[in-house]
């Protein structure tokens, strides 16, 4: 019998991007946009004969043909370097070699270095509080309280993630939640397959369209020059049919595995594969839960809670967030009496066994450097620009979303695609007679259904969360993926028009 290929692991996937973007900066014309950013007093253009410092005013802005108005750079919500219309220049072919390959996810692990550490701290946090006891107790009671009740948490939790993410940007913090939710859903009789649908299916599906996102559609309006209010409604009515039909998937699949076991998608091509946190769950036993598991349960809810407070209303990010999982680990050890010696082995321990997720996000962020520095990101984006120009609406907007799709592929990053596009595509759009809102919409949908599967995005710091590969999570989702790829279309063609 003939030996069965296996899918290639997560790194892997990686670094064959990374040198196929490599490939890519020998082949691929070179050139760049000049670079404006705001400082203290001036804003700094980057050129290519040296930097030049002009006023920071709206008549700086108007001049450059930036569509921003500059409070969005007083006050902090445009901090990247904006690509400036119309100074595209050509330059020599700057190839990154060997070593340049090397160098790019230790490069990329350096660019990510907070949520690498957030991360490992995460795992810490989840490792300290499972040696408690309170996770499986918890977990345990919940179980047996839901018994025959699953599908409402399915229903709940997969809508709750959508609207985290479709408000405010839910993204990388949602890795906290596999720990929680894995062993709950096991224990409940289902597969890993729809613990990473809820979290990372429900996230990514809430960003389609999102409503509020200060980090996709919020900064990619204010690159564009439009109000992120227009197109509200039309993006919350998407955003309602997606979330649905994404509850409707998850459904229909977990009841089918509920029933019939060997159905599971993870145990055909996987087979018996147990996650990095995995809890033992007793289902014979119904604990009571005492005072301290009471407190310590609600303390490990209060932190998620925290964060998300946080992230929304006091523009916490990483190094706010593993502060508040830190003191929340030392604070859970007090409470249950683990002495010292215990407490920095299991933190040590969870961190250790996140590892693989932290590299795997750092490794994804060695393709964007790549690409940067081969001068190639600014060329794709100029004479994808000079391609469309002058085609009819109906078309154009639909190649745009192509466009964002591929694109998204090497960049992952919203708020960086949307500062780097928005200002070049945003005056085309003047062009051809297509709603600024719509050219936002075509960013949104194509970067968001390619981050469903691309590699250097969340997909496999997720898989490597649940431990299951990523052909399976391909098979699962490729249904889905091409209907609300059909109606993303619709909803993008039905809106030029409004």
């Amino acid at each position: 019998m003939a030996k069965k290929i296996s899918f290639p692991g997560p790194i892997p996937i990686l670094m064959i991007v990374i040198i196929l973007a490599a490939i890519g900066t020998w082949l691929l014309p070179a050139g760049q946009y000049n670079k404006l950013s705001a400082g203290e007093k001036s804003f700094s253009m980057v050129t290519n004969n040296g930097d030049i410092q002009l006023p920071l005013t709206q008549k700086t802005l108007d001049s450059l043909g930036i569509q921003i108005k500059i409070e969005k750079f007083l006050h902090g919500d445009i901090r990247k370097p904006v690509s400036v219309p119309g100074t595209f220049t050509k330059q020599e072919r700057n190839g990154q070699g060997f070593i340049a390959v090397l160098q790019a996810p230790i490069k990329g692990i350096i660019d990510s270095i907070d949520i690498i550490l957030f991360i490992l701290v995460i795992g810490g946090f989840m490792f300290v509080f499972n040696e408690t006891g309170a996770m499986v107790k918890g977990i345990t009671w919940l179980s047996h309280s839901m018994k025959g009740r699953e599908h409402w948490l399915i229903i709940i939790l997969t809508s709750v993630f959508s609207f985290f993410a479709g408000s405010y940007g839910m993204g990388e913090e949602a890795l906290v939640f596999y720990p929680i939710l894995v062993p709950l859903f096991l224990a409940a009789g289902y597969d890993l397959l729809v613990p990473l649908a809820i979290i990372f299916g429900g996230t990514s599906v809430g960003a389609i369209p999102a409503f509020s996102n200060p980090f996709s559609v919020i900064i990619a309006s204010n690159a564009a020059g439009i109000n992120w209010m227009d197109g509200l409604t039309q993006r919350l009515i998407l955003w309602v049919i997606v979330t649905a039909l994404m509850v409707w998937y998850i459904l229909r699949y977990a009841s089918k595995i509920k029933k019939d076991p060997t159905a599971s998608l993870v145990n055909k091509i996987d087979g018996d594969v147990r996650p990095p946190f995995d809890v033992q769950i007793n289902h014979d036993v119904n604990p009571k839960l005492d005072g301290r598991t009471k407190l310590l349960l609600l303390i490990y809810i209060a932190t998620f809670l925290a964060m998300i407070g946080g992230v929304v209303f006091l523009d916490w990010w990483t190094t706010e967030m593993s502060a508040l999982f830190l003191a929340s680990s030392i604070l859970v050890a007090v409470i249950s009496r683990l002495n010292e010696k215990i407490y920095i082995s299991e933190f040590i321990k969870g961190a250790a066994s996140l590892l693989s997720v932290a590299f795997i996000v750092g490794v994804a962020r060695g393709v964007t450097v790549v690409l940067n520095e081969g001068h190639v990101s600014d060329a794709i984006l100029y004479y994808t620009a000079q391609t469309v120009q002058g085609m009819q609406p109906a078309f154009f907007i639909l190649l745009l979303l192509l466009f964002y799709v591929v694109f998204s592929i090497f960049i992952q990053s919203t708020s960086g695609m949307a500062v780097l596009t928005m200002p070049i595509i945003g005056a085309l759009a003047i062009l051809v007679n297509i709603p600024g809102r719509e050219i936002v919409n075509a960013y949104m949908y194509g970067m968001c259904l390619m981050s469903f599967l691309a590699p250097t995005g969340l997909i496999l710091p997720s898989l490597a969360m649940v431990n299951i590969s990523y052909k399976t999570w391909i098979k699962f989702i490729m249904p889905l993926l091409v209907v609300l790829t059909i109606i993303c279309m619709a909803a993008l063609s039905i809106g030029k028009n409004l």
